[in-house]
């Protein structure tokens, strides 16, 4: 923690991209608590790179470029002129390298840094923050292996995933009708819940969405409507609350999440009420989403009664600007569960 102290006055000036399709920008790098952070000219944190998980490129050549383990598509690029940044990031990194091979060293230094920061900032012992402090730090890649194990659970609990052959293109098209955010759609033949957000950004679907309803707009307006509920709480937020402080402690040290965790959290995830989203924030879905909002409103109520803002100010009360699926797309869903 010596070493992290003193590089922690050092700051740099780089190229950071989020994605192979985003543009490079201009940032400004500094080295936090076994964090590299990353924000822009106003110092407006962009994201934050876990030191240990941390991959450089091209070994003695220049631009040193890094990208966080698993992650090649979000880069880093520090030029020759940025050296003593670039021998720091290679000092802590081979330092925790060397550490690597012996049982226990690597968790007791990630421990002794999250100590660190507890005992310097203090409100990292309330548990509300520690879960905050997980969050901004865990990359995609970590997100979606939690969401896949969570599934393997949810699985265990509603039934395996459907596919049925043609199912899964269809499935695709749906995700990508409805938002172009890379959302990954799972099916279990289950009418125990409707639709629940996982990390990762991957949503488990019931198959009764399909299977009971004359229309695509009714599963499409459940996966809005999820959708709109994991922009107001981050799922892993939410496995992270259920599961206690020690598990958000576990995910900063470690990285992962224990199995026992996850099962838990796959019980009770399914049963549990959904939270009530206000009919203005719905409608703003429906709209952007350019989706009908009124069977789905009619599906949640066959009265209308409880609904009824969502049938008096439906968006597009005649017909939507595209169906949300083709016939024949939404034929294959229909029977996604057969195969």
């Amino acid at each position: 923690m010596t070493a992290l102290t003193k590089y922690q006055r050092i700051e740099a000036s780089g190229l950071w991209r989020a994605s192979p399709e985003d543009q490079r920008r201009e940032v400004i790098v500094s080295i936090g608590d076994a964090t590299l952070m990353i924000s822009d000219l106003r110092d407006r944190a962009l994201t934050h790179w876990s030191l240990p998980a941390l991959v450089r490129v091209n070994p003695g050549d220049w631009p040193a470029i890094y990208h966080p383990d698993g992650d090649p598509g979000e880069t880093l690029e520090l030029p020759e002129n940025e050296g003593e940044m670039v021998a720091a990031i290679e000092k802590l990194r081979h330092a925790i390298e060397r550490r690597r091979p012996k049982p226990g060293r690597l968790r007791a230094v990630m421990m002794a840094a999250s100590i660190t920061s507890v005992l310097a900032v203090g409100v990292f012992w309330l548990p509300g923050a520690m879960i905050d402090h997980a969050l901004s730090v865990v990359p995609s890649v970590t997100r979606k292996d939690i969401g896949n194990k969570l599934l393997a659970h949810v699985e265990r609990v509603a039934g395996p995933a459907c596919n049925a052959p043609g199912a899964r293109p269809a499935l695709d098209r749906l995700a990508k009708r409805l938002t172009q955010d890379g959302l990954r759609l799972s099916v279990v033949q289950t009418s125990v819940f409707d639709a629940a957000m996982l990390p990762g950004n991957l949503m488990v679907l019931s198959s009764s969405l399909f299977e009971d309803h004359e229309v695509p707009d009714v599963a499409a307006g459940h996966i809005i409507a999820e959708m709109l509920r994991a922009r107001d709480t981050d799922p892993l937020g939410r496995v992270l609350s259920d599961s206690g402080m020690f598990s958000s402690l576990k995910l900063l040290t470690t990285g992962n999440l224990s199995d026992e965790a996850l099962k838990a959290y796959a019980e009770t995830l399914l049963t549990r009420p959904l939270a009530d989203l206000p009919a203005d924030i719905l409608l703003e879905g429906f709209r952007a989403a350019g989706v009908k909002s009124t069977p789905y409103a009619y599906a949640r109520d066959v009265s209308g009664e409880t609904t009824l803002p969502l049938i008096e100010a439906d968006p597009f009360p005649g017909e939507a600007p595209s169906p949300v699926l083709s016939d024949g797309d939404w034929i294959r869903l229909q029977a996604i569960c057969e195969g």
